[in-house]
């Protein structure tokens, strides 16, 4: 075998260690995904899904979890919907009665997830361990709100996977004051039902 011959071989080797490295990471990152929970939305602007990150923010996806199984968001509302920043819901019904929670949790605000346009995280008082049901959806990147920028941040749990443009739609509904409250869709934007998807759907 020539030295021409041999350098070749070893190309087209080195190429296909590469190659079934690419599909294997590919493979061990598609299976990852498989493992981390979905939820679906079903509000009465659309439909929108979540994929939810229980390895970097457990307490976290286990509270909200708890929530979705107990069918807590289940007609409930987006109450304070801030155009070009985000979406919040989970806490109240349509008539704006606040819904009886459980205790809240630990912060688990990390910079591995930060909020970036996409991610839901948890909603909370100034005290940073003061998270119980409410949620918001990022509609814009929001640096400030990670955790180290003022403090420790607001803890993301996950990200929208499918049905952005619903998010973005609901982001856009027009608001005003109601109850004393701000930024409260003129319309209710109502969360019709809050599902765990199927692993093999």
């Amino acid at each position: 075998m020539t030295n021409f011959v041999k350098q070749q071989f070893l190309v087209i080797y080195a190429a296909l260690l590469i190659m079934s490295a690419l599909v294997f990471s590919g493979a061990a990152h598609a299976d990852a995904n498989q493992d981390l929970p979905k939820v679906r939305f079903v509000t009465s602007e659309g439909a929108f899904e979540l994929l939810l990150r229980p390895d970097v923010a457990p307490k976290t996806v286990e509270n909200f979890l708890g929530y979705v199984e107990d069918g807590f968001y289940d007609n409930t509302i987006f109450h304070r919907v801030i155009a070009g920043f985000m979406i919040q819901g989970g806490g109240f019904t349509a008539d704006m009665s606040r819904k009886p929670t459980k205790a809240p949790i630990v912060n688990e605000g990390s910079q591995t997830l930060p909020n970036l346009r996409g991610t839901i995280a948890m909603a909370r008082t100034n005290n940073p361990d003061s998270a119980t049901s409410q949620f918001f959806i990022n509609v814009v990147d929001n640096d400030f709100l990670n955790a180290g920028v003022r403090g420790a941040g607001y803890a993301v749990f996950g990200k929208v996977t499918e049905g952005m443009g619903v998010v973005d739609k609901i982001a856009s509904v027009q608001t005003g004051r109601q109850q004393g409250m701000g930024d409260v869709p003129l319309s209710p934007v109502t969360i019709k039902s809050v599902t765990k998807v199927s692993t093999e759907d």
